[in-house]
């Protein structure tokens, strides 16, 4: 069975056909929060790299990105961290990493 990570990213690709993709499981930070679950998998940070972001704002880039997680929502998924950028802004360091 595939990591919700995996399927986060699986999904991303698919409607984004991302330059750029970065998926990472910040549940253990959150441990105990809101939404929080012991079994984790619950809150995640992605970098993503579109093309289909060009002319679009922030508010928008979030939803479209939301709505193509709508069924991990519905299953389990509680929170996302996103940085969305066109390919040609500047973009942030890694979400990668280990603290």
């Amino acid at each position: 069975m595939q990591s919700r990570a995996g399927r986060i990213e699986a999904l991303l690709r698919a409607h984004f056909s991302p330059t750029r993709i970065e998926v990472r499981d910040d549940s253990a930070r959150h441990a105990g929060h809101a939404g929080a679950r012991a079994e984790g998998e619950t809150h995640y940070a992605v970098l993503l790299v579109s093309a289909a972001f060009r002319g679009r704002s922030r508010v928008e880039r979030a939803r479209a990105v939301h709505a193509a997680l709508a069924g991990e929502f519905g299953d389990g998924l509680h929170a996302l961290s996103l940085s969305l950028h066109a390919p040609e802004e500047a973009l942030p360091g890694s979400v990668k990493g280990s603290g």
